[in-house]
């Protein structure tokens, strides 16, 4: 034993335990499993982060279009047919035209006002822009004017 309480000399790269040897390389290629592990975990993190702000870019992008083609039906010259047509045309501008197969109008009363409903039931985005239909339903109100 030397002065600092352990064994002169160089390490040679094997030691004995429980009657094993273990080398200096027993751990080599654990570094490129753990990278393709916690790689993997992340990317799957990334893409379910990036999926949920399409869903939700999606219903707002619904919501708005609903919401402005109920205030385009209200106006002075124009008809419930003409807010459905209106929605129609502002969804399949921002998205796609399979998220305006389904737009309905109907007439309703809110706090004692008339006002124009805007339904709009469309498929909810779970792999990219693809997912089970009529499972995303948004709305938008416009007060009729008398």
């Amino acid at each position: 034993m030397d002065a600092a309480g352990g064994f002169g000399g160089r390490y040679t790269g094997t030691a004995r335990a429980s009657g094993t040897a273990v080398t200096a390389h027993g751990d080599r290629g654990s570094a490129v499993v753990d990278f393709v592990l916690v790689g993997a975990l992340l990317t799957l993190f990334f893409l379910g982060i990036v999926q949920l702000a399409l869903v939700l870019h999606v219903r707002n992008t619904l919501i708005d279009a609903a919401a402005s083609g109920a205030r385009y039906g209200t106006l002075a010259d124009r008809t419930a047919t003409d807010a459905r047509e209106r929605t129609t045309q502002l969804i399949g501008v921002a998205l796609t035209p399979e998220f305006a197969r389904d737009v309905s109008t109907t007439e309703t009363s809110y706090a004692g006002l008339r006002t124009l409903e805007v339904t709009v039931r469309a498929p909810l985005p779970v792999i990219g822009l693809i997912g089970p239909r009529e499972l995303l339903e948004v709305k938008g109100h416009a007060a009729i004017r008398p």
